[in-house]
């Protein structure tokens, strides 16, 4: 998963200015006079009713009122620059297919799709709050979602069951079982949410055929303010929707929602033409995090992060798992362990994936691996934009009775917190030990940190380019030129990439 260090940025030439000062605020008027007209129609026609009558199938003439919003809506695409909307295909009947599966993924434009169908969506409970969008969003009977609720998945999973098998009286459901933004270059793992009915549902593929992307909205490149303002400035955007024919699942994919994603997902990016990857929300998360030690493009720590979510340590108690590890470690110090003892130490039995974990760590291959290797690279994991943290607790275990740690000490920290084989951390050592001690503190480390909030890209990286043994990090633009490349390795090279050790 190559990507730059900082965001890469499009080249514009004289002309943005132009259409900024002319094209650009009229569209803005336009698209957000269309959002205020659709406004009231949307709130007359759910006015009088109670949240459970809001939740109930249309009928009679609000029936009108969601022809009159779709009109309105297209009108407001048609505003920011969408002229034509090409789709291909059959949009099926609610009672053929009760979910639409979206991908890829890529931009809050995607809403395209669903202002045309008025599909319901899954949606933050939070969203419905939002002054005149939260009447629109209120308006087509979303999924809600409830970030204060713990059980809120559970209950959204049978929400979705619900409305699915109920022979289509409920409007579709349209989910986009990524998760998240990639840039369209493949498509990353889907989630099971939306095939856990076990129903059929209608594959629909988007396409943003535009010889400029000024659609893409990721972790990095344009922002949402910055990508609204470049796409509203193109003379023309392109928009194409495909349905494709429905899937029906077979016995085993309704027992298997996992198996069921991915036969899907594999129908897709057929029609697409690009490939699947076994890339995350969460490995996306862990790749592209706002913290100061990006991760480079051979890692290990991706592959470490799938056996620690194969080995049933949950999301939700990892924070807790990793207190309870690091107060373990502390007290074995520098004690090595072999297999048998790392699964005491997990409270695991062993297993491939545990194994497997195990050979990450180890180093010399002789059978014993450092504890605090593994709490370095879970703290990580769980913390993935929070370098400092994970720093902190890595002096902690390292440091020596006088609270300091060695360049070597460091070496080690960096190497696993960073998931590579080899790094030269003498640049950045000398600058932090400013008194040329031999030895430095985590509150020396802190205190450059806040001085050199970019201590990675200018101490590490830019000293490691090119080097095959240590970072291997690029500069290169995606395809669409401002994000991150998700295009799988090939299998060479990720094989390659699996078996390097983490340290």
């Amino acid at each position: 998963m190559p990507g730059p260090r900082r965001p890469v940025r499009l080249k514009f030439g004289p002309w943005i200015a132009f259409m900024t000062l002319t094209l650009f605020p009229i569209r803005l008027f336009f698209a957000a006079f269309m959002m205020l007209l659709a406004w009231p129609f949307a709130f007359i026609a759910s006015m009088g009713s109670d949240e459970q009558e809001l939740e109930k199938p249309l009928s009679g003439w609000r029936k009108i009122v969601d022809i009159l919003l779709k009109a309105i809506m297209r009108m407001m695409w048609l505003a920011g620059g969408f002229h034509w909307i090409n789709v291909k295909g059959r949009q099926a009947l609610p009672a053929e297919a009760a979910i639409l599966t979206v991908a890829p993924h890529s931009s809050y434009f995607d809403a395209i799709p669903v202002t045309m169908t008025f599909a319901s969506i899954v949606m933050k409970a939070e969203s419905k709050d939002i002054p005149v969008w939260g009447t629109l969003i209120k308006y087509i009977r979303p999924v809600f979602v409830s970030r204060s609720d713990q059980d809120s998945r559970r209950k959204t999973v049978e929400e979705i069951k619900r409305r699915a098998q109920s022979d289509g009286k409920w409007p579709q459901i349209m989910i986009f079982p990524e998760g998240t933004c990639t840039n369209r270059s493949c498509l990353i793992t889907f989630k099971p949410g939306a095939f856990i009915p076990g129903v059929p549902v209608q594959p629909v593929v988007l396409r943003y055929p535009n010889k400029l992307d000024t659609i893409t909205w990721t972790w990095q490149g344009p922002g949402a303010l910055e990508i609204l303002w470049l796409t509203l400035c193109q003379l023309h955007n392109s928009v194409e929707i495909e349905f494709l024919p429905v899937y029906i699942p077979s016995e085993e994919e309704r027992k298997n929602p996992v198996l069921y994603a991915n036969n899907v997902r594999h129908v897709m990016a057929e029609a697409l033409g690009v490939p699947v990857t076994d890339y995350t929300f969460e490995d996306c998360q862990l790749a592209l995090a706002e913290g100061q030690l990006r991760l480079p493009s051979d890692t290990c720590l991706l592959e470490f992060a799938k056996l620690v979510r194969s080995l049933g340590l949950k999301p939700e108690t990892l924070e807790d798992d990793l207190d309870k590890y690091a107060a373990s470690a502390m007290k074995m110090k520098k004690e090595k362990v072999d297999l048998k003892e790392f699964s005491a130490y997990l409270e695991f039995p062993v297993s491939h994936t545990l194994e497997s974990m195990f050979a990450l760590f180890d180093e010399n291959e002789d059978g014993i691996i450092d504890i605090r290797e593994f709490v370095i690279a879970l703290s990580v994991v769980c913390k993935p934009s929070k370098t400092l943290e994970t720093i902190q607790l890595a002096f902690q275990l390292y440091q020596s009775e006088n609270g300091t740690i060695t360049e070597e000490d460091l070496a080690h920290i960096l190497k696993t917190a960073m998931g590579v084989s080899q790094i030269d951390v003498t640049h950045l050592f000398r600058a932090v030990d400013e008194e040329e001690e031999g030895e430095i503190t985590y509150d020396d480390f802190y205190r450059f940190a806040e001085l050199h909030p970019y201590f990675a890209e200018d101490y590490l990286y830019a000293d490691q380019m090119g080097d095959e043994n240590g970072l291997e990090t690029s500069s290169l633009s995606a395809p669409n030129g401002i994000c991150t490349d998700f295009s799988p390795e090939n299998p060479e090279v990720k094989n390659k990439h699996l078996q390097k050790k983490l340290n």
